[in-house]
């Protein structure tokens, strides 16, 4: 039976703050420490002034919870080594009117600078809601505030609606991270209605505030998650506790069932599986592709920790399916079905004469001869080859003088040709074994002139068998 496990390892000192957790999913996060960052890391906030966020909201205008509690997360960043922070705003330059939405109030307020906490914080108490919502605008204008150079450039978007200004920010989004200009941007919805908060998860990594408790918690995750890479390993390993490899890996999004990470199985020079980066922010779907596949569902990684996924266990042998007497085979280009003995589910096709890796169990091999022959309960086991043999096949001369209609049937009553209407004379190719021919002409008018034929098939021999002879 094949076990699975996952579990972090935190590799960090504990420093300034905890997080909790946002929807009850994510586990309490390590704060940060100053010396942990390891490139320079430039975030970039991307705030919302629009006029709806004048509306009240727990109480208070949106737009004076926001920019309390993230003035409020500010402070805990001041003095780390490496971090560069900004602010850009959009919608406060601008009074909204109706049909005249100023689609370029958009404005980098805060340069890029280390040690401007307390700069972004002033800004943040002076901006007004008064305009649009230009998101895509002000994320393509944003690919320019970033100062050159290597370095972790993350956007973080505050925004309490949609795009108003017939753009694309998920065609904006996507080109800036194909060009390597930012990483995948962090949306923090402020209390958004349902229906738009779809739009926002093509753009990045999505995030929904419902209330100012959650804004808050959301906020330290986000930034907590901006500034660290979070890593894993997946281990595949036997009972004696070595490791498979090799095989292929998907990685989904459990939301939208988009394949996010794809690969092949490594392990790295020093024969342990190789450490890969990984989006923290949604809940995963983890595929094997061992045959048959190993599943993991709704699993979600620690931010800024080592996850390691394990599945206990993994054990593969091969299978190989031929012909017996040597290599040939008269029936072309025939691929074998292989299905677990047990579930009967099917797990994989393959060509003749090839070694094909399964895990180790017990499975049914089919072959599409006619009649078709299943080898049952052929057990693989780790690093052996279970050969599957099975005869080579003869053939069958039948002639005939006169259309009509004819069956021929296994010993055991399996239908293995039928011929409607036309002649049946062919050169068929048959296991070895017992048969029988069925046969009545198209211009007989009973029953009783149906003609029954028996033959038998001999390996690699061919059998003449004349209907009206």
């Amino acid at each position: 039976m094949i076990q699975e496990k996952v579990f972090s390892v935190n590799p960090f000192k504990v420093h300034c703050f905890l997080t909790m957790t946002l929807v009850g999913l994510l586990a309490p996060i390590v704060p940060l420490a100053q010396e942990e960052l390891v490139d320079d890391t430039q975030i970039l906030f991307v705030f919302d002034a629009s006029n709806s966020m004048n509306a009240f909201w727990e109480g208070n205008r949106k737009i004076t919870v926001a920019t309390q509690l993230l003035s409020e997360s500010l402070n805990e960043l001041y003095g780390i080594p490496g971090l560069q922070l900004g602010l850009r705003v959009y919608g406060h330059q601008t009074k909204f009117i109706p049909g005249k939405q100023d689609c370029d109030d958009t404005e980098l307020v805060v340069p890029f600078s280390t040690g401007n906490n307390l700069v972004v914080k002033r800004a943040l108490s002076r901006i007004q809601a008064r305009g649009t919502t230009p998101i895509a605008r002000s994320l393509e204008r944003a690919a320019e505030d970033f100062p050159p150079g290597d370095g972790r450039k993350v956007i973080v978007l505050i925004t309490d609606g949609i795009e108003a200004c017939d753009e694309d920010p998920c065609a904006v989004s996507q080109m800036l991270q194909e060009r390597g200009i930012i990483v995948k941007p962090f949306i923090i919805g402020i209390g958004l209605e349902e229906q738009f908060k779809e739009t926002f998860r093509c753009v990045g990594n999505f995030f929904d505030a419902t209330d100012a408790e959650t804004f808050r918690e959301v906020l330290d995750i986000v930034i907590e998650q901006a500034m660290h890479d979070t890593t894993y390993e997946i281990d595949l390993l036997t009972r004696d506790g070595m490791h498979e490899t090799n095989v292929a890996v998907t990685l989904r999004d459990r939301h939208s069932g988009q394949a996010l990470q794809q690969f092949i199985h490594t392990l790295n020079q020093n024969f342990v599986p190789d450490t890969l980066h990984i989006d923290p922010v949604p809940s995963y779907n983890i595929t094997v592709h061992t045959l048959p596949p190993l599943f993991r569902d709704s699993i979600r990684f620690n931010a800024r920790n080592h996850n390691v996924i394990e599945f206990e266990n993994v054990e593969q042998g091969s299978l190989r399916a031929e012909f017996s007497r040597g290599e040939s085979n008269e029936y072309g280009d025939m691929l074998v079905l292989v299905t677990d003995s047990k579930s009967k589910q099917p797990v994989h096709s393959f060509e003749l004469n090839k070694a094909v890796k399964f895990l180790s169990g017990t499975y049914d091999v089919y072959f599409p001869t006619a009649p078709p022959t299943w080898i049952r309960e052929v057990v693989v086991r780790k690093d052996q080859i279970a050969p599957v043999i099975i005869s080579q096949p003869g053939y069958l001369q039948l002639d005939a003088t006169t259309s009509g209609y004819g069956t021929i049937l296994s010993e055991e009553g399996v239908v293995v040709y039928k011929f409607d209407i036309g002649n049946p004379s062919a050169r068929l190719l048959l296991q070895p074994g017992n048969y029988t021919l069925l046969f009545r002409a198209r211009s007989a008018q009973s029953s009783d002139y149906s003609v029954q034929k028996k033959f038998s098939i001999i390996s690699r021999k061919t059998h003449h068998l004349s209907i009206h002879g």
